[in-house]
């Protein structure tokens, strides 16, 4: 724990570039730890809801990310991917690629784990723009989101194992080949 500096240098075709990166590193961090269990958070559906606009800032979201609360997907046998994100209000250009980039995983294995995207805002559907407006759904406190120092909205995903322990997880924009990796150590070896 303490303050640390990160000394990176970059070879590129024009030379080298060096940057200098402060961080933080916590005792403890507020977000679930690997190999600890999932909250079993009440997260909206579409079956409590009705409406997906309720559920999510995405504009083109898909409508399998909402069936389950992390409650129910930890209650059932299957291991499950969480991504917390808002896709229209993120502070960098990631969350709304990151919730499809879980939609794609979801589409290479259906039916093999449960898919969960918890929208940041409790109100996604009053906002219209005005983040002013915008109330933070509780779960992402349960999660401890934001007792990080300086939280926005970035996203985090997790990888749950079918029992419910947080298996990997993921701050900031994963690939899907990151999330593959992650999801495979969790799937049933045939």
């Amino acid at each position: 724990p303490g303050r640390w500096r990160l000394d990176v240098q970059v070879d590129n075709p024009d030379g080298v570039d060096q940057i200098q990166i402060e961080v933080q590193v916590l005792e403890k961090s507020p977000v679930p730890a690997l190999g600890s269990i999932a909250p079993l958070s009440l997260t909206k559906t579409l079956d409590n809801q009705g409406s997906i606009e309720k559920l999510t800032t995405d504009y083109s979201p898909d409508p399998d990310l909402y069936r389950l609360s992390i409650k129910e997907a930890v209650e059932n046998p299957l291991p499950s991917v969480v991504v917390f994100a808002s896709p229209a209000f993120c502070t960098s250009p990631t969350c709304g690629p990151q919730v499809d980039t879980v939609g794609e995983l979801k589409d290479e294995h259906p039916g093999q784990a449960n898919y969960i995207h918890v929208e940041i805002y409790d109100n996604p559907d009053e906002i219209q723009g005005d983040l002013d407006r915008a109330q933070i759904f509780s779960v992402v406190d349960d999660w401890g989101l934001t007792s990080i120092e300086d939280y926005f909205n970035e996203s985090w995903t997790f990888i749950l194992d079918a029992d419910g322990t947080i298996r990997d997880r993921f701050e900031g924009f994963a690939t899907l080949d990151e999330l593959e990796a992650a999801l495979q150590k969790v799937l049933p070896q045939a």
